[in-house]
């Protein structure tokens, strides 16, 4: 991938239209019996938010990815596309896709998000097929810690990081940031993003109006 151009203003172009619901689903965190083939996760709270996940995102257990290692890596992917009289008749096809990835750590300090902010990107250059047809691409890193340190809370909440790519013509991509100390019952997230409903397991769904996954694409 090649002329990496970073806008914080968004692209002008076509908005996907999901072929498929993927606001949060609760029905793990509310009882209901979780598919056979999703993983199970021992450390009990990654459990619980993989409840949250898992009617949206493919989900594993255990992965490294580029030297990195994570508890759950999750993938969501939405097309959209137009047509003319028949299904069989589309055209301006475009995809999304967003990458999870979830570790827990001892701690976070600002230099360490930064790492990962820059893991990302050479990721995005391995990982996107840039053409007419990629619309975009997320890379969400979410950090489980102790504690949120005021610096950290303040650089993720200030955090916005989006590439166009070929000057927008093959679309965008995005690296979002999540912190969350859940002993302390704190979460913290980038301004692209709106995960922290995910892994924000103490306040009930039903608090606040959440604009779910699709609020990026829409």
């Amino acid at each position: 991938m090649s002329d990496r151009e970073r806008a914080d203003a968004d692209e002008e172009g076509e908005r996907p239209e999901p072929t498929g619901a993927v606001d949060i689903d609760e029905a793990t965190a509310t009882g209901e019996a979780t598919p056979e083939d999703v993983p199970v996760w021992d450390d009990d709270y990654v459990e619980r938010v993989s409840g949250r996940l898992l009617h949206n995102f493919d989900l594993e257990n255990g992965r490294t990815v580029a030297g990195e290692s994570f508890t759950l890596y999750g993938r969501m992917e939405i097309e959209s596309r137009k047509q003319l009289f028949h299904a069989a008749l589309n055209y301006a096809n475009h995809g999304s896709t967003e990458h999870l990835f979830v570790a827990r750590r001892d701690g976070v300090g600002v230099a360490d998000l930064e790492a990962y902010v820059e893991w990302a990107h050479e990721l995005a250059d391995e990982w996107i097929d840039a053409d007419e047809e990629h619309f975009s691409t997320d890379f969400t890193v979410a950090l489980v810690v102790p504690r949120i340190p005021g610096a950290v809370r303040a650089f993720v909440e200030g955090f916005k990081d989006r590439t166009l790519i070929r000057y927008g013509y093959y679309g965008h991509y995005e690296v979002n940031l999540v912190v969350v100390a859940p002993e302390r019952e704190e979460v913290v997230t980038s301004r692209a993003t709106d995960l922290d409903r995910a892994f924000d397991l103490w306040s009930s769904p039903d608090e606040e109006e959440s604009s779910g996954l699709l609020g990026r694409f829409l």
